[in-house]
C-alpha cells in the first residue's frame, strides 16, 4: 500500500517554488500537494496519474483549432470523466481540495478550472486562468482565436452578456473591465484557490486555519506584499500581536510601492503601539 504524503516534505516543495519562475510553476501537481497537507495520509500517485489521464485524453482528441479545442476540454473533462460544479454544497470546504475534488468529481469554479489549465498546458494547449472577479474563468487561445470557458457550467463558452450578468449576482452593476480579461498567473489560480479555504475559515472565525492557509500561500508566493498584510490583520484579529507585527515587518520590506510602505508602516506604529 502506498503511504501519504509527509507534510513536511511536501512544504519543503512548496517553499522550493519560490525562487521558481511562474511559468515553470505547475498548477495541477502544485494543488494537489496543497491539498495534501490536509489530508496527509493520502497518497497521491494515483491522483497524479489521474491527471496525467485527462492530458493524455486531450492529446488524443487531435484537437488544433479553437472550437475543437472547446469541445475536446467539454467532452473528456465532463463527459468523460463526470466533473460537475457542486451547486448542492457550493461552500463545503472540499470543493477546495483537489484531491477530494478528484474523488467526488465535483467542485469549485477554480478548482475545477484547475482541472481544465492543467489538462489543456499539458497536452501543449493555450488554456490559461482568468483575472475574473467573484467566478473563476478559464481562457483558450488557439490559431489566433480565443474563447472564455465557465468550468463550473462544463466548460460552456460565456459572453461579455454571461460575465454581466455574473456581476450582477455580486451586486457589481457594470462593464466588465478590461482587467477582467487579463492573465491569472500559476500562483495567482492557486492562491484563489486556498483563497477559498480561507474565507470559510474566517467566516468560522477560525483565526488559528486562517492564518495557516495564509502562510501556506506564502510558502509559495512569499513576494505577494498583500498576504503579509492579510496575515498581519488576521494575527491582529485572533490576538496574536506579536505574529501580527512579524507579519507586518515583512510586508513592509516586501512593500512594493509608496501606498504600500506608508500602509505598512501605520500598521507597525498602531501594532507596536498595543503591545507597550
Amino acid at each position: 500500500m502506498a503511504e501519504g504524503a509527509d507534510s513536511t516534505a511536501i512544504e519543503g516543495e512548496l517553499r522550493s517554488l519560490a525562487e521558481t519562475a511562474d511559468s515553470e510553476v505547475n498548477v495541477g501537481e502544485t494543488a494537489l500537494k496543497l491539498a495534501a497537507l490536509d489530508r496527509p495520509h493520502v497518497a497521491l500517485d494515483r491522483y497524479r496519474d489521474h491527471l496525467a489521464e485527462l492530458a493524455g485524453d486531450l492529446r488524443g482528441s487531435g484537437a488544433t483549432s479553437l472550437t475543437d479545442q472547446v469541445a475536446a476540454l467539454h467532452e473528456v473533462v465532463v463527459a468523460r470523466h463526470g466533473y460537475e460544479g457542486d451547486r448542492l454544497t457550493y461552500d463545503d470546504v472540499q470543493n477546495a481540495n483537489l484531491i477530494r475534488v478528484i474523488d467526488r468529481k465535483k467542485g469549485l469554479p477554480v478548482s475545477l478550472g484547475i482541472l481544465f489549465i492543467h489538462a489543456g498546458q499539458a497536452a501543449g494547449w493555450n488554456v490559461v486562468g482568468m483575472t475574473f472577479p467573484f467566478h473563476f474563468l478559464v481562457r483558450v487561445e488557439a490559431e489566433g482565436a480565443r474563447a472564455s470557458l465557465d468550468p463550473f457550467e462544463g466548460g460552456a463558452q460565456i459572453s461579455a452578456d454571461g460575465m454581466r450578468n455574473i456581476l450582477k449576482r455580486f451586486g457589481e452593476d457594470g462593464p466588465v473591465k478590461p482587467e477582467f480579461y487579463q492573465v491569472a498567473s500559476n500562483r495567482e489560480v492557486l492562491m484563489r484557490l486556498e483563497n477559498n479555504i480561507k474565507s470559510r475559515a474566517m467566516q468560522a472565525r477560525d483565526f488559528p486555519r486562517a492564518a495557516a492557509i495564509v502562510r501556506r500561500m506564502l510558502l509559495f508566493a512569499p513576494g505577494y506584499a498583500s498576504l503579509w498584510r492579510e496575515l498581519c490583520l488576521i494575527e491582529t484579529t485572533a490576538g496574536n500581536l506579536r505574529g501580527a507585527v512579524a507579519a507586518a515587518e515583512e510586508y513592509a520590506r516586501r512593500a512594493k510601492n509608496p501606498g504600500q510602505r506608508h500602509d505598512a508602516a501605520t500598521l507597525l506604529q498602531r501594532l507596536k503601539k498595543s503591545l507597550n
